[in-house]
């Protein structure tokens, strides 16, 4: 087995807010999170595959491709957008770094080759804060 990491970036604004609890109660849990008038981030998005290496390439994957993927179905609906009014896969969900982890994986997931499957999105939110899911 072999695994293939490409990184990527993107920048988009968000806020934390629950719709079920009133403006004190999140201000308390979500802090400068829930500020209305959102607050944004310089994401790091790094996302890694695994499989086995094609004997007629050498690649597990063309990472060009990877990257293809990663723009059309993630920073392209991402970067310089509002997570929770702008994204179509985040309608719905809270935005937190968790949940936009998730969404990350379930848009990557289909287009992949069937000879390879996602092993890790791990998201920076900032240069000390991230999340890293590896499926259910």
């Amino acid at each position: 087995m072999i695994f293939l990491t490409r990184h990527e970036h993107f920048n988009a604004a968000h806020k934390l807010y629950n719709p079920n609890w009133d403006e004190q109660k999140n201000a308390e849990v979500f802090g400068k999170c829930a500020n209305a008038n959102w607050h944004g981030h310089n994401y790091e998005l790094i996302v890694t595959i695994k499989g086995e290496v094609n004997k007629d390439t050498g690649f597990l994957m063309d990472a060009k491709k990877l990257s293809e993927i990663l723009t059309v179905y993630v920073c392209d609906k991402l970067d310089h957008r509002n997570l929770n009014l702008d994204v179509d896969f985040m309608s719905g969900k809270l935005a937190s770094t968790e949940n936009l982890a998730i969404a990350i994986w379930e848009q990557i997931t289909p287009h992949l080759p069937t000879n390879v499957k996602l092993h890790c999105v791990k998201l920076y939110e900032t240069p000390r804060i991230c999340v890293e899911y590896f499926g259910n």
